[in-house]
């Protein structure tokens, strides 16, 4: 391959920024222009000697635009061999001319269907299809023709142009190909899963696709991975809904890193479990305290005051807009965060934050909007990557208790003690399991995470806790397999044990609580988190 010389161009895009001064300055280069419907309209209003695409085929638009581009003097003139003779014959005998260039970008479909209430018909209306095939011509053929899919990269043709005398390079070239063909899949992949969570809405029952494909624009790199060593960039999907990687970052701050986003995902899943105020605190992908209470700055107190040694360079979550009483509280004691998400944060809290606390120039704080419960159905598929392969599951959206409970003990938990476990059980849902939440009220006052055996995490859960053990309830994500475990706990002082039961030895376990008169409840519902 070589450099090509651009004699025609063809224009066709939905995001118009800044393709006027793009196609002016092509057109002062003598190209000349081909474009289509509201493309054509711009640049023919903006004063830019242009042709319609249906005046170049000889064929109108129809069917509401549907169908324009689909013709062979288009796909003829992209996708012939210039140095092949058959080709060249029959774009003789078909008088089609060669297209040199091509600038598409596709009907916004992504954005369309990300909009609250957007019903099906209307999203099978932004299934761009002409586009697409023009941008996959033109790709395929890059040994001569130059695709350009995004605005950024208008800058660099032109540059070229001037540069090379009008032609592009084969290495920008082949870059904008394979751009181009990552648009299309990733496209592509949006609208399939689409129908396919459209069609789980209507029949939840639905089995998983015989194919399924993810795809991402890179919204940044990052400056590494989990460990220094590792490359890491950020890629954002068209999922609906609050997320930490398309939260506005407010204010300035230490680039977000790998570890930020993932422990920043973890506390706004734990979040969207609660439509009251309350805070969570985040220290490597586990809750190490949470909290809720009448205001969001109490909240946060309580929330701190679970573990405040692990909480330290912590992350945050908050289901209400941080408030001055809430930088007031970080700030009074040096309390050293790494990022907080929030729905907002007030002006005075934000201003509070960057000068009042040594950490707070380099902190991040991430706006997301509404965070709540009705949020958090949004979504309802999540992926986990394995070497060759991925996992493909729901979301768990379910919360042990609320469906069923069954109290299994001779004793019966009080209704404060019952309000307690279920808030410690929607917490330890968001604990790496073997998982153990020692609560009292709506406070965690000790977590148990991510231990082989699980009477290891009640010991753990324990020694957090410490004397607040002391007439706590607790939570665990699963069976327990021995009664060890609660004995420990009771031991420990807990006074009401909540579990979705199913182990062989239900009856020995329900047995260590009769004995010392705690209650214990079955929910049925499990909650791993491997």
């Amino acid at each position: 391959m070589s450099d090509r010389k651009i004699q025609r161009a063809l224009l066709s895009v939905s995001d118009k920024q800044g393709l006027e001064p793009f196609a002016r300055m092509l057109a002062q280069s003598g190209v000349e222009l081909l474009a289509t419907g509201g493309t054509f309209k711009l640049l023919r209003d903006g004063g830019i000697a242009v042709r319609e695409v249906s005046e170049h085929t000889g064929f109108p638009e129809m069917m509401d635009g549907r169908v324009k581009t689909l013709h062979p003097k288009i796909h003829g003139g992209l996708l012939a061999l210039r140095d092949e003779p058959a080709h060249l014959r029959a774009m003789e005998e078909h008088r089609i001319a060669p297209i040199d260039l091509v600038a598409v970008n596709l009907y916004p479909f992504e954005e369309t269907v990300a909009r609250e209430g957007i019903d099906r018909a209307e999203a099978i209306e932004n299934i761009d299809i002409g586009g697409p095939s023009m941008v996959r011509s033109a790709a395929k053929n890059h040994r001569f023709v130059t695709v350009v899919t995004d605005p950024a990269d208008y800058g660099r043709v032109l540059a070229e142009l001037e540069e090379r005398g009008g032609a592009t390079s084969e290495g920008l070239r082949r870059e904008l190909a394979q751009k181009a063909f990552a648009l299309t899949a990733r496209y592509d992949a949006a609208i399939a899963r689409f129908l396919f969570e459209e069609e789980r809405r209507v029949s939840p029952a639905l089995d998983f696709p015989p194919s399924f494909s993810l795809a991402g624009v890179r919204a940044r790199g990052l400056r590494y991975g989990e460990n220094s060593h590792q490359r890491a960039a950020l890629y954002l999907t068209g999922e609906r809904g609050p997320s930490a990687a398309r939260a506005e970052v407010v204010g300035e701050g230490k680039e977000l890193s790998y570890n930020n986003f993932v422990d920043l995902d973890s506390a706004l899943a734990l979040a969207l479990e609660f439509s009251e105020p309350f805070v969570c605190v985040l220290k490597h992908n586990n809750p190490c305290g949470a909290a809720l209470a009448p205001t969001i700055a109490e909240a946060l107190a309580a929330a701190w005051a679970g573990d405040p040694l692990s909480a330290f360079g912590s992350v945050l979550g908050f289901t209400r807009p941080v408030d001055r009483a809430s930088a007031d509280f970080l700030v009074s004691e040096n309390r050293f965060v790494e990022a907080i998400l929030a729905p907002s944060f007030d002006e005075d809290a934000l201003e509070r934050l960057r000068t009042g606390a040594k950490w707070g120039k380099n902190a991040r704080f991430l706006a997301c909007g509404p965070i709540g419960p009705a949020q958090r159905a949004v979504a309802a598929l999540e992926v986990k990557p394995l070497r060759g392969g991925f996992l493909l599951q729901d979301r768990d959206l379910a919360v042990g208790g609320e469906a069923r409970l069954e109290v299994m003990t001779k004793t019966q938990p009080t209704s404060e003690q019952l309000a307690s476990l279920l808030f410690a059980n929607k917490v330890c849902k968001h604990v790496k399991s073997n998982a153990i939440v020692l609560a009292t009220g709506t406070r965690v006052l000790g977590v148990g995470a991510g231990q082989m055996s699980r009477v290891d995490s009640v010991r753990l859960a324990l020694s957090k806790a410490g004397a607040a053990s002391q007439g706590s309830v607790m939570a665990s994500d699963a069976f327990f397999p021995f009664p060890d475990g609660v004995e420990a706990a009771i031991d420990g002082g807990v006074r009401a044990v909540l579990q979705p039961g199913g182990s062989m030895r239900d009856k020995d376990v329900i047995a260590a609580c009769d004995r010392r008169g705690v209650p214990m409840a079955f929910t049925g519902t499990r909650h791993f988190r491997h």
